[in-house]
């Protein structure tokens, strides 16, 4: 009987050759793929032609960031970004693959498309954007040049229209219809408090040369953080990189300012009513401030536009930070204050000399005083009869008498280092870039004369900006307490304050409460009895003081070969005297004139209107019972 087990071995022996030599097939194969996957991407380099053909074109596109919103202090719009939107067109899509019915019926919805454009931009008529389209569409206008500008930049809702015209309504794939959109930023209230607010024109970069207001100063907070996104071309256009990473833009903070936009129409229209009908007048400036904390509540800056500033007035210099002079007889109040704080004087009733008007030791002469003396038949003044008549002699004698330097020690030192600690000597921190160091000499210059301390005492040999001249006084109205002028409360994100700013001090005590009262008694006493008697009459009552002082030429001359002069009058002050909500100043600067501009003429003028307009919306005033 024959043996039948050997054949089912081989054939098992068989197959399992065979598989393992499958296993062997396949292992050098998934070798061979591993082999060419690590050489495709370490070593294989594509021909640049054929990989600039087959790879899609990748760019990186910034995102642009919301730019935050200019409030006022009632949360009024004062600046915000507004979308805007340029329609272009592709005037060529789908020609070459429409049938000649298709290509009919594609320029019929053209032309009834541009009627609808005729009437969103009035300034062109249907033909004319239909002879745009065609055109374009047959490359009879700058050949290569593949879309067309469709009118101005438009806002949201004309914009949404215009995309819903025929043509346009069925998509860019069909109608070519393209757009670019910019946030553009909008000025709810046109040029009011332009030069404090600033401007900008997107969110790219302010237009500044030089920081200009707000927008520039406060630029890293209103900018916010730009986004990143990858584009790439496709057969369809541009579309987003869904493979690469998007980095989300964050949008800007918001800014509420101290301004008031009621107060600061009020401020803006009694300026220009008093300046535009005087031809002579260069520029001016008003501020309103809050005495108790210092917040700017209106900041007019007027200047006459042209190189010969022969034009109209407009905000395109900030005067009240960036022009700084002589103040005149707005600094006697300074002096004053230092004599009474060095107790040099303890009562406005002393009295000096009044005979021939001379300063011992000086060259200063005081025309005035014989006059004076010859009115009130005596031969004495008192230092607040000086002060209403705005005495140069009467506080140079002061000066000189008490602070010219003896056996006693360094006394002029002693008055200049007040002059510092009342902040007449820095550029302090502000909110606005741009202000000016105030300029005060020394005896330590070689420029010094005898006449410097004197002139020093009623406004002369010293520069100040009158943001400066300001400060002092509504330190006088707080009782000594020297507040920091401000325009920005806090900064705000949707709504929610993330960072408080408002009020803090430049000096907790310039003076005492005693000597802050005698000094508002002598201003009080200008407006009832002296050079700012056009106040008298306000609803409020007003402490202030008038000064006039005049600019140089270029030889350091007061008035050129004609005599002419240019003029800086300013009168600042605070209402109601005796329990004052709010300091002003109001400065006008003249051209070369023969005309006279002096602090209580314009100047005391604006303010007056300013404090009965502001008497009849501000409840604060009209129910402090301080009414005259």
């Amino acid at each position: 009987m024959p043996d039948t087990t050997i054949q089912p071995r081989k054939k098992r022996d068989r197959i399992g050759v065979i598989l393992y030599l499958a296993y062997f097939v396949m292992l050098l194969g998934a070798v061979l793929i591993i082999v060419r996957v690590v050489w495709l991407q370490v070593l294989f380099r594509p021909q640049p032609e054929i990989a600039e053909k087959l790879t899609p074109s990748v760019t990186a596109r910034s995102i642009e960031p919301q730019r935050g919103r200019i409030l006022d202090c009632e949360g009024r719009l004062l600046a915000i970004s507004c979308p805007e939107y340029q329609i272009y067109m592709d005037c060529t899509v789908r020609k070459d693959t429409n049938t000649p019915e298709q290509e009919k019926e594609w320029l019929n919805k053209a032309r009834e498309l541009s009627r609808g454009l005729a009437r969103e931009f009035p300034g062109t008529t249907a033909d004319q954007f239909y002879r745009l389209i065609l055109t374009n569409r047959n490359n009879e206008s700058r050949p290569g040049r593949k879309y067309v500008r469709i009118g101005h930049p438009v806002d949201r809702p004309t914009f949404r229209r215009i995309l819903a015209l025929p043509l346009f309504r069925e998509g860019r794939y069909y109608s070519g219809v393209q757009y670019e959109q910019e946030n553009v930023r909008e000025y709810p209230y046109g040029t009011l408090a332009r030069r404090t607010i600033g401007f900008v024109r997107n969110n790219k970069s302010p237009v500044r040369n030089t920081h200009i207001g707000l927008e520039g100063k406060f630029d890293y907070e209103l900018h916010g953080e730009e986004g990143l996104e990858y584009l790439r071309e496709t057969d369809q256009g541009t579309v987003r990189n869904s493979d690469s990473t998007i980095v989300r833009a964050v949008d800007g903070n918001d800014l509420r300012t101290t301004l008031n936009i009621d107060y600061q129409e009020i401020a803006d229209m009694a300026l220009r009513e008093q300046i535009e009908p005087e031809e002579a007048i260069e520029g001016a400036c008003l501020v309103l401030m809050e005495t108790e904390t210092g917040a700017i509540r209106a900041m007019v800056n007027l200047l006459r536009e042209g190189e010969e500033h022969d034009g109209d007035f407009a905000e395109i210099q900030n005067l009240a930070i960036g022009r700084k002079n002589e103040p005149g007889s707005v600094f006697k109040t300074v002096t004053l204050t230092s004599l009474l704080n060095d107790g040099f004087i303890s009562s406005l009733e002393e009295t000096l000399p009044a005979t021939d008007g001379r300063v011992p030791g000086t060259s200063i002469r005081d025309s005035h005083i014989p006059d004076f003396a010859r009115e009130h038949d005596t031969d004495r003044i008192s230092v607040i009869d000086g002060f209403k008549i705005s005495s140069n002699y009467v506080f140079a004698r002061l000066a000189v008498d008490n602070y010219a330097n003896n056996s006693r020690g360094d006394l002029t030192g002693r008055f200049l280092s007040n002059l510092y600690t009342y902040k007449l000597g820095e550029a302090f921190d502000f909110d606005l870039d741009g202000m000016l160091t105030p300029t005060i000499p020394s005896p330590e210059t070689r420029y010094w004369t005898d006449t410097d301390l004197g002139s020093i005492a009623y406004g002369y040999s010293t520069s100040m900006t009158p943001i400066h001249i300001l400060t002092f006084y509504n330190a006088i109205a707080n009782k000594g307490r020297m507040m920091k002028p401000y325009l920005v409360e806090d900064i705000e994100s949707g709504g929610r304050t993330i960072r408080r700013r408002g009020p803090s001090t430049l000096n907790a005590a310039i003076c005492s409460r005693a000597v802050a009262d005698t000094v508002t008694r002598a201003l009080k006493a200008v407006t009832e009895e002296g050079t700012a008697r056009r106040l008298r009459g306000a609803k409020c009552s007003v402490a202030g003081k008038t000064g006039t002082s005049f600019g140089t030429y270029d030889d350091g001359r007061y008035a050129d070969e004609y005599g002419r002069r240019k003029y800086q009058g300013t009168f600042v002050g605070f209402f109601p005297a005796d329990a004052p909500k709010y300091s002003i100043i109001c400065t006008v600067y003249s051209k070369p004139t023969s005309k006279s501009f002096q602090g209580g003429g314009i100047p005391a003028r604006t303010v007056r209107t300013v404090i009965d307009r502001l008497y009849n919306i501000d409840l604060d005033l009209s129910e402090s019972g301080d009414r005259k």
